[in-house]
């Protein structure tokens, strides 16, 4: 049994304890806004934040995260409105969309440390996060517009 907190609330599972958390928060919790993408920790359609730093789910052991608190897209905010989910759509920067959670969940943690970042700092930040559409000058634009808006 593993015990951690997801979007502010405890859970509890009993899974191996090497079973990916990804598949712990999509099969077991039903939150499937954290997409699997390679399952070796190269894309970043996975990410989430655990006590606040942006880690790769499907790589990261359930038995790791024990009493440590988990935030999935769908508790970045309650409805919708965090300032990158708007800037994101202000951008138009989905195409398929696939990615998009991750890409957030991974500029969260950037725009947390750093309220102005430059262009070239959210280009390190971010990378890693692949786009397969290509759509990252819309992504660093919407990154941007988040900073300026916040």
């Amino acid at each position: 049994m593993v015990a951690f907190t997801v979007n502010g609330q405890r859970h509890e599972v009993s899974v191996a304890p090497d079973t990916p958390l990804l598949w712990v928060l999509r099969e077991h919790l039903k939150l499937t806004g954290t997409k699997f993408g390679c399952g070796i920790a190269a894309c970043g359609a996975c990410t989430v934040h655990i006590d606040g730093e942006a880690v790769r789910s499907c790589a990261m052991p359930v038995s790791l995260i024990a009493g440590k608190s988990v935030t999935t897209i769908e508790g970045l905010s309650s409805d919708g409105n965090h300032p990158l989910q708007r800037a994101w759509i202000a951008e138009q920067v989905p195409q398929c969309g696939y990615c998009q959670s991750g890409q957030i969940m991974q500029a969260a943690t950037l725009l947390a440390t750093n309220k102005n970042p430059s262009r070239d700092e959210i280009v390190e930040h971010m990378d890693g996060n692949i786009c397969r559409c290509g759509t990252y000058l819309r992504i660093i634009s919407a990154i941007e517009r988040a900073a300026r808006e916040g």
